[in-house]
């Protein structure tokens, strides 16, 4: 469910209230009494009933494993706290335990409040970091993922002038392989194209705007092609996005944060998907935050949340797909 005081609870509410067709069979753990506080005051007219890992999940209303019992006056949209985020971190963990008995077979998370983790006692920066120590992942990596376009980061969350220096002909090699593995095993490509993106203008012009491009980057797409992946670069990154709209490319891997979220967010700013690579387990999430400027005042969307849902599913009957021919 996310964090309890931002837009989770809505947009689970508005999902499950109007599912598309062919929605997968879906279960929400959380906070039963949030959930309905929230239906009852947005208007949103869909049942809040309990579930219980094994039962079956119900045609209609949203199925819910209930984990904490927050009280309405520790629940104040917008104003998240140490009891939510005690909240939203048991929901992670708990999600995490019945994936591992087999329980489930995805996870889908809402957005969650890093200073209410902090408040909790988590030292975590967010979801991703958490679920790999809950799963004893070292190797793990983030991809955008859309309809037109898929993007991986090499540098993440850093100041701009620090992605030069945390470049290394390793670290983007890393990256190339987990996506392409990714790639094969989640998204069903037998043969994924990648395309690499410079990280100066031009990509770098033959060293003219940097020498990040000869030193760093074409190293490792050399490595990586030796190795028997598809991959080409470095590209320029102000063309490499429009070709990889457009089909030529099934991702594009990046330097940094914004090179890549930034067209992928001008394509997929409602429907983006956050998928976590090198997990054992299924996760992905919404691509947007917790909104508190908007909680609880009916104006969220649940696009992203129903694009994760579907998104999770896929990738589930992949790799089942890919564990059958293995």
């Amino acid at each position: 469910m996310g964090c309890p005081v931002g837009v989770g609870p809505e947009i689970i509410l508005r999902l499950f209230a109007a599912p598309g067709e062919g929605m997968p069979a879906t279960v929400v753990l959380g906070d039963a009494d949030v959930l309905r506080r929230c239906a009852g005051e947005l208007r949103i007219g869909v049942p809040v009933v309990d579930w219980q890992p094994g039962q079956a999940v119900p045609a209609a209303g949203v199925p819910v494993l209930s984990l904490s019992s927050l009280a309405a006056a520790d629940c104040r949209w917008g104003e998240p706290n140490r009891l939510t985020g005690l909240a939203m971190a048991g929901y992670i963990e708990e999600a995490v335990r019945l994936l591992k008995a087999g329980a489930l077979a995805g996870m889908v998370t809402c957005p969650i409040a890093k200073s209410a983790l902090k408040a909790a006692g988590y030292g975590y920066p967010g979801h991703t970091e958490m679920l790999a120590e809950l799963t004893g992942v070292d190797d793990f990596a983030m991809m955008l993922a859309g309809e037109r376009l898929r993007v991986t980061l090499v540098t993440i969350h850093c100041a701009l002038h620090a992605v030069p220096g945390l470049l290394s002909v390793a670290a983007v090699e890393r990256l190339i392989k987990i996506t392409g593995q990714s790639l094969r095993d989640d998204f069903g490509i037998a043969v994924p194209r990648i395309a690499v993106a410079g990280l100066n203008p031009h990509a770098g012009e033959g060293g003219m705007f940097g020498d990040e491009e000869e030193r760093l980057i074409a190293p490792a797409i050399a490595h990586c092609r030796a190795a028997g992946w598809q991959v080409t670069g470095p590209f320029p990154p102000d063309t490499v996005f429009f070709r990889a709209a457009g089909g030529d490319f099934d991702a594009v891997v990046c330097m940094y944060h914004d090179q890549g979220l930034i067209p992928f967010k001008l394509l997929h700013f409602a429907d983006g998907v956050n998928v976590t690579l090198g997990l054992p387990i299924v996760r992905t999430s919404v691509d947007h935050g917790t909104a508190y400027d908007i909680a609880g005042k009916g104006l969220a969307s649940p696009a992203s949340l129903e694009a994760a849902v579907r998104m999770a599913a896929e990738i589930v009957g992949n790799r089942r797909r890919q564990g059958s021919k293995r």
